[in-house]
């Protein structure tokens, strides 16, 4: 273990926030990164940095033991302004000899079926490409001693504050007001999704580890479930079954159009359609963490959910 005595948290997003709140709990000096440099809450300082830019990233970490690269650009344009931002960071991490714990997902392999950290990353998407490359860069960074680096591969997330992600706002607000609920797959496929505070708290333990670092590592995750499954688990008992409308593919192109992140989804469909469930044994007998399970996750996320739409009402 190690102990780090100041975290630059790299993105104000829902995981960059949980992360800062997570470290900030127990009671670490935490400063989180982004280009308006807004605060975020009591405990957390900011900087203002364009973290596409290395010589700007690199002075808002200078101090830093940790640095966690949790920015993400619009979908939209993944490929090409992504790079960017992990040069930066990396350039950071090297010029303070921080270590850099990179938030990455499971596009970079391309399938579906059960994925584990020995599969190859072999994705042929757009997107996926892009994933599998800036990874195999991170940890040929690692490797040349560039920097030291270690990435957390996390499947799809939700919680309190998410809503762009599959269990986000186009999700809960149609369950929980009794509509029709549009899903962008197949309701009955399992699935593996993770709930944010426990990610955040395993990104922390990822730093913690040196012994980790130069690897990427599966993120714990809930156990496997289909969409109809956490339909019947959010709401009350006796509550009518949920409707759920498969959404088309070309609904979605169409949509793309006026909305770009939309069409965007087009390609990572596969990840819906079929069984989809990350193996994160290794990460569990190496490094641990505690899950709070589907029931506590599910009724922080209700509760949250229902508080934000009586205020929009």
């Amino acid at each position: 273990m190690t102990e780090e005595t100041h975290s630059v948290i790299l993105g104000a997003g829902p995981m960059g926030r949980a992360i800062a709140n997570t470290l900030a709990s127990r009671g670490k000096a935490v400063t989180v990164v982004t280009r308006d440099g807004r605060g975020i809450g009591p405990g957390i300082a900011t900087r203002k940095a364009d973290l596409s830019n290395a010589d700007q990233t690199i002075a808002a970490c200078q101090g830093a033991g940790a640095i966690y690269q949790c920015a993400a650009p619009p979908y939209h344009q993944w490929v090409s302004a992504f790079p960017a931002l992990q040069e930066a960071a990396l350039a950071a991490a090297h010029a303070t000899g921080a270590v850099l714990i990179v938030v990455e997902n499971l596009y970079g392999y391309g399938v579906a079926g059960t994925l584990h950290e020995g599969l190859p990353l072999a994705a042929t998407t757009r997107k996926g490409a892009l994933r599998a490359r800036l990874s195999e860069e991170l940890l040929s960074a690692h490797a040349a001693g560039r920097a030291r680096c270690v990435a957390g591969r996390a499947t799809d997330f939700f919680g309190p504050g998410v809503l762009v992600s599959a269990l986000g706002e186009r999700f809960w607000p149609a369950l929980l007001s009794g509509k029709t609920v549009d899903w962008a797959g197949n309701p009955d496929a399992p699935h593996s999704f993770a709930f944010l505070p426990d990610l955040a708290a395993a990104y922390a333990a990822l730093a913690e580890q040196p012994s980790a670092w130069g690897k990427a590592w599966h993120m714990p995750a809930l156990p496997p479930v289909t969409l109809r499954e956490i339909c019947d688990m959010a709401l009350p008992d006796g509550a009518a079954p949920t409707r759920i409308r498969q959404t088309p593919s070309w609904l979605l192109r169409a949509i793309g159009l006026f909305q770009p992140a939309a069409g965007e989804l087009v390609e990572m469909r596969y990840m819906f359609d079929q069984p989809f469930v990350i193996d994160h044994s290794a990460f569990d007998e190496k490094i641990g963490a505690g899950r709070q399970g589907w029931d506590k996750a599910l009724t922080e996320t209700v509760a949250w959910w229902n508080r934000r739409m009586q205020e929009a009402a």
